[in-house]
């Protein structure tokens, strides 16, 4: 082969190495294949919540006493006669059944007051799964009718306190509860717990005292208001959350 011809034969593969390079960086490289992103962590579910018992023998046997159910167990069927309120002696014995409110009409107070009493239940979450609570009501204006106005402070047998109202759309003062030393805590299911409720009403503030100790003081301003309370002045009583069974004792008022 003579010396041109090679020459051509270099530059035919030179020319063809270089193209083929350029081919080669045109050419979309398959991306690598990636694992499925792993689905997001998700909230652990709510545990269900208890059915309302029915109380065999329910109903209101203290003379003088009313109460009111809460509207959803109303709307599932179910009334007053679902929860029990009787007398053992000097005390209330209160037995639920859908969540209820009990107040005597004659009991009312105004200006700066004091109510308490001592609840006790005998054995703690005997009726029920997990704890429910129970305290003092003031405040209550309209009871028993659809514009009912009140406000509660309860205890919950493991600790914890919670303040609420009607307004009478439910509404929350401290949110879904919280905790405090104060609160009395059961040594374990079926074995007795007592508090000693206190709400009380001081010029420009509400307080709730548990064993006493404040737990709670907050702004009347923020509680007498629209969709709240129409006044702290009114009719005062207990009120029950659902499955719970408990002796009121000394409920009474006084003057601040």
């Amino acid at each position: 082969m003579t010396a041109v011809n090679r020459k051509g034969q270099n530059m035919r593969l030179v020319y063809g190495s270089a193209l083929a390079m350029a081919i080669a960086t045109l050419v979309p490289i398959a991306p690598a294949a990636q694992a499925p992103a792993a689905p997001a962590a998700q909230a652990p579910a709510a545990p269900p919540q208890d059915a309302n018992r029915s109380v065999a023998g329910g109903g209101i046997t203290v003379p003088g006493w009313m109460g009111k159910i809460d509207a959803g167990a109303e709307k599932a069927g179910q009334s007053i006669k679902d929860a029990k309120l009787s007398a053992e002696g000097k005390d209330l014995k209160v037995v639920t059944g859908p969540a209820v409110t009990y107040w005597n009409p004659a009991n009312k107070a105004a200006g700066n007051y004091t109510v308490k009493a001592t609840f006790t239940e005998p054995k703690y979450m005997n009726i029920n799964d997990h704890p429910h609570p129970y305290g003092i009501v003031i405040g209550g204006n309209d009871l028993g009718t659809p514009q009912e106005t009140y406000l509660y402070c309860a205890a919950y047998g493991n600790g914890n306190f919670i303040v609420r109202g009607f307004g009478p759309e439910p509404f929350r003062v401290n949110g879904r509860g919280e905790a405090n030393a104060a609160v009395n805590k059961a040594a374990g299911k079926d074995q007795p717990v007592k508090q000693e409720i206190a709400v009380s009403v001081k010029g420009d503030k509400v307080e709730c005292a548990i064993n006493g100790t404040v737990v709670g003081s907050y702004d009347k301003a923020t509680l007498v208001t629209a969709g709240k309370l129409k006044s702290t002045d009114g009719v005062y009583g207990i009120r029950f959350a659902h499955n719970t069974d408990a002796i009121v004792s000394g409920l009474t008022v006084t003057k601040n």
